[in-house]
């Protein structure tokens, strides 16, 4: 089988190699980041020097350095390295990467690390195929993925596994790494003189987000385009032009949003809340999923202590189907500010799951005769309806009278907050209360 790995870095070796390509480092001392991982005494750096490297799994943004990171410990630990790419390569290649491994063990005595990137791709039953040969030593495995590996890694695989989280670049870092393609003449842009502003520098870092290839891609761009060798502010806004936002909507990122989207709003936050759903808006999210998350954040969050809350939230729901987008965002922003500065409660919220817990527990506990319905003769002479009150035939509408089975009298599940309109409801059962404590006396 073809070592796609050495494949890939011939190609890099030569000058028409993109620049990202051309600057991957080769070594531990080269590396930018992830310092809570490779820093003096860290854990993966303590793996790599003592040759006790395990099956791992890199889990971290596209331009964190995993590839990068797994070649270079291929080369630390001397082993021999098969690159396995989730989208090009199926279970039928994994015959010829073990017989491949077992050949360079037996012939040359060297341990194969087998990377498979993006291995989130992979199904359950290609991810099975990996199994065997991972518990019985004939390679060791580095997956790669910017999924969270708890839902897409299969259990089995992923016990085997070391699951180490690399962190996206912070602007210094991308930074440095962008100096150093500049000044090196071998591998970089070192024999063009090329002169870059801080400002310019400090903006391709920005908008890279931690992305180490789209930073040094922009670079290149910009050194194309820079006039008598300067790379200034300007030549790098036109080089970057406009990054998608990382946004995956079946991916980690989309429930990453969405949960912030909606803790802002819980905790009164507009600016906050405005922010995430612009990001949402635009990276592409379909805007209903937003309207009907806000439409059960008005009821969970707000509830009672501001009832106008799920009318909003309904209303900019049919408002945005009438109209559509570009304006439809005018009406989700104006619902979003109402939701985040509504006063809060989830008392109907945790009521509900109160009482549905009783009734699991309790099970179906008979009605009181009183509050059934009595349309036949029988139930009549059963005692069905017998004693029962009709509350607009008293004074204000309200009567004392028992409503839930005899066991579970006395039972509250619905205890309104002191704020927003539920200060209201709650002042009203209370006065309701104190009527039903003087009834009995």
């Amino acid at each position: 089988m073809t070592d796609l790995f050495d494949a890939t870095a011939a190609t890099e070796t030569g000058r028409d190699a993109p620049l990202a390509e051309r600057m991957r480092p080769r070594t531990l001392d080269d590396y930018v980041g992830q310092e809570h991982l490779l820093g003096e005494g860290k854990l993966l750096r303590r793996l790599i020097e003592s040759d006790t490297l395990s099956s791992l799994i890199f889990w971290g943004p596209p331009g964190s350095g995993k590839t990068t990171l797994a070649r270079i410990i291929a080369n630390a630990t001397k082993s021999h390295f098969i690159f396995f790419s989730a989208i090009l390569s199926g279970v039928k290649e994994i015959r010829e990467i073990v017989k491949e491994a077992e050949n360079e063990r037996k012939y040359r005595g060297s341990n194969t690390i087998l990377f498979v990137d993006e291995i989130h791709r992979f199904n359950k039953s290609q991810q099975d195929a990996f199994l065997p040969y991972v518990e019985k030593g004939v390679f060791t495995i580095i997956g790669a993925t910017t999924e969270n590996p708890s839902f897409e890694v299969i259990a089995p695989l992923l016990s085997r596994c070391k699951v180490l989280v690399l962190n996206s670049l912070t602007d210094e870092e991308v930074t440095t790494i962008l100096r150093r393609a500049l000044v090196d003449p071998e591998r970089g842009l070192g024999n063009r003189s090329l002169a870059v502003s801080d400002e310019a520098l400090a903006f391709m870092a920005e908008q890279a987000q931690g992305d180490a290839r789209i930073a040094l891609n922009t670079l290149e761009t910009a050194a194309r385009l820079a006039k008598n060798g300067e790379i200034d502010l300007d030549s790098a806004r036109e080089a970057a032009q406009k990054k998608a936002l990382l946004y995956d909507k079946g991916g980690e990122e989309h429930y990453n949003v969405i949960s912030a989207f909606i803790k802002s709003m819980r905790g009164s936050d507009p600016d906050g809340a405005l922010y995430w759903l612009a990001r949402m808006i635009e990276a592409g999210e379909d805007p209903l999923f937003i309207l009907r998350r806000m439409v059960i954040l008005a009821s969970e969050d707000i509830g009672n202590a501001d009832p106008r809350a799920l009318q909003v939230a309904v209303a900019a729901l049919q408002a945005f189907q009438l109209v559509g987008m570009p304006e439809g965002r005018i009406i989700m922003a104006q619902a979003v500010t109402y939701l985040a500065t509504a006063p809060k409660s989830n008392a109907s919220y945790a009521g509900i799951d109160a009482a549905l817990a009783e009734v699991r527990k309790s099970g179906a506990l008979p009605v009181p005769l009183h509050i059934r319905n009595a349309p036949t003769r029988l139930m009549k002479d059963l005692g069905y309806h017998a004693g029962y009150k009709y509350a607009h035939d008293y004074e204000g509408g309200h009567v004392s009278q028992e409503y839930l089975p005899e066991q579970l009298r006395g039972k509250t599940f619905y205890a309104p907050r002191g704020h927003g309109y539920e200060k209201t409801i709650k002042e009203r059962m209370e006065y309701l209360r104190t009527l039903q404590e003087r009834n009995k006396q």
